[in-house]
């Protein structure tokens, strides 16, 4: 099936590992030309890009944290006059801090609130005007389902990801007539880098919370993802959709 993707132009936020790797890989290979987005992790951002010029397709690297609004709009600038425009925006980059409420400190909300919701805020704000100059821009923010259905020792970001979900449905409501869509993948526990330690330790009494009796992966991710960001999700916008192997079922 294509999907219509060829040629537009996509950023994807922390993109260098993990879920999402595979989505800007999973883009690449519809046709898209996307721009790799990373904070500190350089060398595996232009190795990604590589591989996808490798493979026939058109990346490039970008370096801005997303926590920070004027980096964001100078990566965004850099895209627009690179690319020729914008038309797709992935809200991926984030930080999750597994610490039980009581025990966290100012420092470390602040540093998850920035990374997850005002980063989604700063990626939306400053790739709009783009994405409306298209009149088919696309927004997926992917967040984790402990924003919607809660989780012991990540109380800041479920906090943090609800609001991204609040975002993406006001956007949604105000962007709509101007062709854009907004909409929200969420998440299960997906086998990354990130927490491996905690996971493997866990992994017996993890699996049990879930039908289909295994975690997710990245490439169980990336498809819902293009599909969201394609021609094809055109009358799709607004929502939140689990993927979550059954973890969740609201």
């Amino acid at each position: 099936m294509d999907l219509g993707l060829k040629g537009k132009i996509a950023v994807v936020t922390g993109a260098t590992s993990g879920v999402g790797r595979e989505i800007a890989l999973s883009l690449a290979a519809e046709g898209a030309h996307v721009a790799v987005n990373y904070r500190s992790s350089a060398a595996e951002a232009e190795a990604l890009a590589a591989e996808i010029a490798a493979s026939g397709g058109k990346a490039k690297a970008y370096q801005a944290d997303v926590a920070d609004f004027a980096a964001v709009q100078a990566m965004i600038g850099k895209i627009v006059k690179d690319f020729g425009g914008l038309n797709i925006v992935i809200n991926n980059a984030g930080l999750a801090m597994r610490q039980r409420f009581i025990e966290t400190k100012p420092e470390d909300w602040r540093r998850q609130i920035d990374a997850c919701l005002y980063g989604a805020i700063h990626c939306c704000h400053a790739a709009i005007p783009h994405l409306d100059a298209g009149k088919d821009g696309r927004i997926v923010s992917v967040i984790g389902d402990s924003s919607r259905v809660g989780e012991s020792g990540l109380a800041i970001v479920a906090a943090a990801r609800a609001g991204v979900v609040a975002l993406m449905k006001s956007l949604a409501r105000e962007l709509g007539r101007s062709g854009t869509n907004a909409n929200t993948v969420s998440l299960g526990l997906v086998e990354t880098p990130h927490d491996k330690e905690w996971v493997d330790a866990n992994r017996e009494k993890l699996v049990k919370l879930y039908p289909v009796r295994r975690l997710g992966l990245p490439a169980d991710v990336a498809p819902m993802v293009t599909l969201l960001a394609s021609p094809h999700s055109g009358w799709i916008t607004g929502q939140v959709l689990s993927i979550s192997g059954g973890y969740s079922m609201v």
